[in-house]
């Protein structure tokens, strides 16, 4: 498996760049999708040379100037600026900002009285190795069909997708969502977290080729917003927009609303809550 995410980071986010987007034009022979490295490297005002040995993981220690005319070239945004940073430190053997720490099963009181608060929305706490901890209501209604709260002490949404057949069938885009599940893993310490390395060593076991392809492949930085499609047993088909809101440091889980995307699946919720119609409004994209 990959160890240069750094280099993995750059080459895709080079490649995601339309060369209209830095005011190049768009020949039709054009094979590279998104930049050339030879047109990253005349943006950010370094050598090709030198983008082949980061990409390539040779050289893993960019100086700060050259990561910030990187980050300007590709049009980098906040949290992906603040993620490049990141990984430049990560490259340094051993590093883990975790430790050995086990990961925080434990909700904070203040926490559990917001999941109340946020009834009938579907909402789930996890910690870094993606394992459920708590929820909603509107949650457990949402997901209990699918098979994922059978056993709701180990219910875990990476394990979930990766070996229930149920969950190609809840998640028509499951592509996309194991995508999205190995960037979540991969984004920290990673294997130098030993609770992360042996869930991660689970998964080559029992997910295979499905999920090791991802980890060389899919950059560690998952999306915190965004749209997913989603197939309720009795509801039916439904447009869910989710947020993912980060709990202090100390509490290392992530808070993760999923909220109607459209009139349809909010009137789908309603009648699945049993609540009057305009109880969940529709977050129109």
């Amino acid at each position: 498996m990959s160890d240069n995410e750094l280099g993995l980071f750059l080459r895709t986010r080079r490649e995601s760049v339309a060369p209209a987007q830095v005011g190049l034009p768009t020949g039709p022979r054009r094979r590279t999708p998104g930049l050339r490295r030879a047109e990253l490297a005349t943006l950010a005002g370094v050598s090709v040379e030198y983008i082949t040995r980061l990409e390539q993981g040779r050289d893993r220690h960019p100086s700060p100037s050259v990561l910030s005319a990187l980050a300007d070239a590709m049009r980098l945004t906040p949290s992906e600026r603040i993620h490049l940073y990141r990984l430049t430190k990560a490259a340094d053997p051993g590093f883990s900002c975790m430790g050995a720490a086990p990961p925080n099963r434990e909700v904070r009181p203040t926490v559990r009285a917001v999941l109340d608060r946020l009834e009938p929305a579907a909402a789930v706490v996890v910690n870094r190795l993606s394992e459920v901890l708590a929820y909603t209501e509107g949650y457990r209604r949402l997901m209990a069909p699918t098979g994922l709260l059978d056993d709701a002490q180990s219910a875990n949404l990476a394990l979930f997708a990766f070996t229930d057949p149920r969950a190609r069938t809840a998640y028509p885009d499951w592509d996309h969502l194991a995508d999205e599940l190995v960037a979540g893993l991969k984004h920290g310490p990673f294997r130098a977290d030993p609770n992360i390395a042996a869930l991660v060593d689970e998964l080559t076991v029992v997910a295979g080729e499905e999920f090791t392809r991802r980890v060389d492949t899919v950059p560690s930085l998952p999306a915190a917003t965004g749209v997913t499609r989603f197939v309720h047993p009795e509801a039916g088909p439904l447009r869910l927009a989710f947020e993912t809101l980060e709990l202090s440091a100390d509490d290392d889980q992530q808070l993760i609303v999923h909220l109607p995307a459209d009139d349809a699946a909010a009137a789908a919720l309603d009648t699945l809550s049993g609540r009057r119609p305009g109880a969940l409004r529709a977050v129109n994209d």
